[in-house]
């Protein structure tokens, strides 16, 4: 396809490339960047844009390439524009000097070309197409950038998680002896505190190493074996209720369901639904937990009286680091809002699923999860 605009930025590469350089020049950055570093993967970037203004294309195409949605053929090496996206995350640029940098790159191309001298009249369709190909070309840098700040963040998260044991194993031990050995009213009821504390802590630090291995792709893990889940929910509700005296939970199930699940988790993601319950329910209302069995397993469901959820906040409660708020006077009880992202964890490891409602004054939680 023929494009005197193509054949123009080829011409004049070198000049748009150096007006680009001297934007980037103007990003504060750490350590500031040379021309080397500064130039990067700007001369492939142009020539992607040359290629894609001579390549012909339906107008379906043009739009799908410009928002995005293009996808790239298998196997085919990263693009340029990727590789810059990469390569400005690791030189401090934030996102907004990335796309500052493209707009500055198309400000360039077009400034020249319309002071250029020209023997015929510009074709609308030329300027579209190279807005377009510039369209693109963020679009790539912009996700590929969002992906390594993420992948950075979950880096991070993992390496203080680990980090964080230690000390934090080191308090427990140290608050459990004090607590074993006071003699002192005061000061035992100081080192229960501490040791509540602490507890507390390493629970939380669980929950956001579990959060780190999903997002970082590991996955997460359970055992099954066969075990009575019937007791075993029996077990957990009898620890919920000595720890919330004023919430009653009332429990109905066979009196006897063996199958093969994680006892563990499936009592992890029972306490995580009951607490739930318990902070965004009606205060001192009964929260009811039933087990029953279903045609391919079995389904765990916890319901609560309470004010209706909007329909909106129902789509993406399960969604990491998403919550509802905390009560006032609650804060003993405040969370990272990843209880329900690891009860949609413990669910989908089983095969399984978990689903929310709430109607008529009452919120209700069914985890189904199948024999295996």
């Amino acid at each position: 396809m023929d494009s005197g605009l193509a054949d123009f930025i080829e011409l004049h590469t070198d000049e748009i490339v150096e007006q680009a350089i001297a934007f980037a020049r103007t990003v504060k950055v750490g350590s500031p960047l040379d021309d080397v570093a500064l130039r990067d993967h700007l001369p492939d970037i142009i020539e992607k844009i040359v290629a894609d203004l001579r390549t012909p294309q339906t107008r379906a195409e043009e739009i799908e390439k410009s928002e995005g949605r293009a996808r790239a053929p298998v196997g085919q090496a990263r693009s340029a524009a990727a590789t810059h996206a990469l390569h400005r995350a690791h030189s401090g640029y934030s996102i907004s000097d990335l796309v500052s940098e493209y707009r500055a790159l198309r400000a360039s191309v077009l400034r020249l070309w319309a002071n250029g001298v020209r023997a015929t009249p510009t074709p609308p369709e030329e300027i579209t197409r190279f807005n377009e190909a510039i369209d693109e070309a963020i679009a790539e840098s912009v996700r590929y950038y969002a992906e390594e700040v993420e992948r950075w963040r979950n880096i991070f998260l993992g390496v203080l998680g680990h980090d964080l044991r230690s000390p934090l194993s080191a308090i427990v031990l140290t608050s459990e002896v004090i607590a074993r050995t006071a003699v002192d009213v005061p000061m035992a009821s100081a080192a229960q505190r501490l040791l509540r504390s602490g507890q507390r802590m390493r629970e939380l630090l669980d929950k956001l190493l579990v959060y780190n291995r999903v997002q970082m792709g590991v996955g997460f893990e359970i055992e099954k074996a066969d075990v009575d889940l019937a007791q075993a929910c029996r077990d957990e509700i009898e620890l919920l209720q000595a720890s919330m005296p004023g919430t009653p939970i009332r429990y109905q199930s066979p009196r006897s369901r063996r199958g093969m699940f994680d006892a563990g988790r499936v009592r992890e993601a029972l306490s995580n639904l009951v607490a739930n319950a318990r902070k965004y329910g009606a205060r001192g209302e009964p929260i009811d937990v039933r087990l029953r069995d279903t045609h391919t397993g079995v389904e765990l469901i916890i319901a609560n009286p309470g004010e209706p959820i909007p329909q909106d906040i129902l789509g993406v409660m399960f969604e990491p680091l998403r919550r509802g708020g905390i009560a006032e006077g609650d804060s003993e009880h405040a969370s990272l809002g990843l209880g329900l992202f690891i009860v949609s964890q413990i669910a989908k490891a089983h095969g399984g699923t978990i689903t929310a409602g709430s109607a008529e004054g009452t919120t209700t939680f069914t985890l189904e999860l199948p024999d295996a």
